[in-house]
């Protein structure tokens, strides 16, 4: 690719304001939801079924299998988009599915399957449009302006945090004081204003061409070619790696179906491993197993497809790995609308205290607003005060140095969420406010990993593969919500159960610990292998 020198006196593309407008109502309408949703769960008629003293766990597991739903179907949107309809056709589309979602929510709040059939529309129009709007974004950048993409990446995230502090401040508030059919119902209308401002600059647009499949050299065709080719006196032992990742993925299939549809038990499979937890299992397989089997045989697609598609198959596989390891991060970071917030209810909101905002901040759920207010203030106070400092002192915060050190600070948050937990176990009364110290580190660490990884994954992916590559990456928070469904399941066994209770500790307490550590051991592999990652600038000439 040809190098254009970037122009210093470059402006930032006036369509900007339109993709960034719309992610701040869509960001308000999905967190609006999204942060109500395990408290309105755990009171209304939709888990009238359930035993009250299990609802608090069935609402965790509903909400994050709503969550893999929203980082699943990133892979649908990025495939339709690269393939078929180009990103802004599909952010379109995708947003209108979203808006009769909202609708679905407000109008059903007793109604299971209508109420149910309102969050899949969520997840599907939401996780359709993730990975384009933001490559979509990077779309209107060249080598000629592409140091304003920071900025932008950095505005555009800044913005969603914008829209989520409202919404996580104001909607449980509208749901304690004007019921689920307006909480819901608000979200749906700026969900429908976030669609007509991303319509509004429809003219201004850069849009590149998707590749409709006819790119002979695109990331699948060379895979393809890899584990289908042959070597002379050499076998195809990555073809045979791959072959095991789908059947391993097809046998978790068959032991759920087995299970649900007829009743069999089926030795070693879990009973409580329900159809999300086995799909995301059987999907993880796919990914593992295949890309192994790539990466083996890689080399024989030389020749086939030209060095530069070949080099670009392996960077990809590269970017995986650097996915797969911010997981625990996500299983982490995204239990503080669920986790956190029933820890929070069981804490004493100081409304004695001078310095507290009795007026505003009534209930455990709104502490969820500290996360997008402290990002707010965060990213302006690392880029203006924190990375120049460190450079200054000789030391370059990299992007996957800083994701490394965002895991790492995730497992701090979780080791004080415990302590708070070990106290409030013990009886004694415990103030809301100290929550505020495990948010303010969680929130340190999502923006030196999430904030980062917009910028990463999008200079680290080929052409054709920014749409494909941005939903991978999204597909890590679906993996991490994987991790806490898991360890949901694990604790319901007799023998693990009985383990935790040997400790002397609640299973609250010894769960947040069990996850901090997963952190750390995470930030460690992280570590290790970026100090090997080989770097790539896929920004598009001018």
């Amino acid at each position: 690719m040809s190098q254009t020198t970037a122009t210093p006196t470059a402006r930032l593309p006036r369509q900007i304001p339109f993709i960034i407008g719309n992610e701040a109502c869509e960001r308000f309408s999905f967190y609006g939801m999204r942060n109500i949703l395990v408290q309105f769960l755990v009171s209304s008629v939709i888990l009238a079924y359930v035993p009250e003293a299990e609802r608090q766990g069935v609402a965790k597991d509903v909400f994050h299998s709503f969550v893999i739903g929203v980082y699943f179907f990133p892979l649908l949107g990025g495939w339709l988009s690269d393939r078929w309809f180009g990103k802004y056709n599909t952010v379109l589309w995708f947003s209108l599915i979203y808006c009769a979602g909202h609708a679905c929510l407000a109008l059903f709040e007793d109604s299971r399957n209508g109420f149910y059939t309102g969050l899949f529309l969520i997840a599907l129009g939401s996780g359709g449009i993730k990975p384009l709007v933001v490559s979509f974004c990077g779309d209107q950048f060249t080598q000629a302006n592409k140091h304003l993409a920071k900025l932008a990446f950095d505005g555009f995230y800044w913005t969603i945090n914008f829209g989520s502090f409202f919404a996580s401040l104001l909607m449980p508030l509208f749901l304690r004081n004007f019921g689920p059919a307006v909480a819901f119902g608000i979200p749906g209308v700026l969900m429908f204003i976030a669609t007509f401002i991303f319509w509004l600059g429809r003219k201004q647009y850069v849009r590149v061409p998707p590749t409709r499949g006819e790119d002979p050299h695109s990331f699948f065709n060379v895979a393809r070619s890899a584990l289908l080719a042959q070597a002379p006196g050499q076998g195809r032992a990555g073809l045979l790696v791959a072959g095991f990742g789908v059947l391993l993925a097809l046998a978790m299939l068959a032991c759920w179906a087995l299970q649900a549809a007829f009743g069999i038990s089926v030795p070693y499979w879990p009973a409580d491993f329900h159809f999300v937890i086995t799909a995301c299992l059987a999907l993880g397989a796919l990914i593992a197993f295949g890309g192994i089997g790539v990466s083996m045989q890689l080399e024989r697609a030389r020749g086939l497809h030209p060095d530069a598609a070949v080099d670009g198959v392996r960077a990809v596989l590269r970017i995986l790995i650097v996915f797969a390891l911010t997981t625990p991060f996500w299983s982490l970071f995204d239990q503080k609308a669920s986790t956190w917030v029933i820890q929070g209810k069981a804490m004493t909101v100081p409304h004695e205290a001078w310095w507290w905002p009795s007026w505003l901040v009534k209930e455990a759920g709104q502490m969820q607003a500290l996360n997008p207010l402290l990002i707010m203030l965060l990213i302006p106070f690392n880029n203006m005060l924190l990375y120049p400092a460190l450079r200054r002192i000789g030391f370059e915060p990299t992007p996957l140095r800083r994701m490394g050190w965002g895991i790492a600070f995730s497992g701090v948050a979780w080791i004080i969420a415990g302590l708070i937990q070990l106290q409030i176990d013990s009886g004694a009364q415990t103030s809301l406010a100290l929550q505020t110290w495990p948010y303010l580190l969680l929130t340190f660490g999502e923006v030196l990993v999430s904030a980062t990884a917009l910028e990463f994954a999008y200079s680290q992916a080929t052409v054709a593969m920014k749409g494909v590559i941005m939903a991978f990456w999204y597909l890590t928070s679906t993996f991490g919500s994987l991790w806490v469904l898991l360890t949901n399941a694990a604790v319901r066994n007799d023998v693990v159960t009985a383990k935790i209770a040997a400790t002397g500790y609640s299973e609250n307490a010894v769960l947040m610990f069990f996850f901090a550590a997963f952190a750390f051991v995470a930030a460690l592999a992280f570590a290790a292998y970026a100090r090997t990652y080989p770097m790539q600038d896929n920004y598009r000439a001018a």
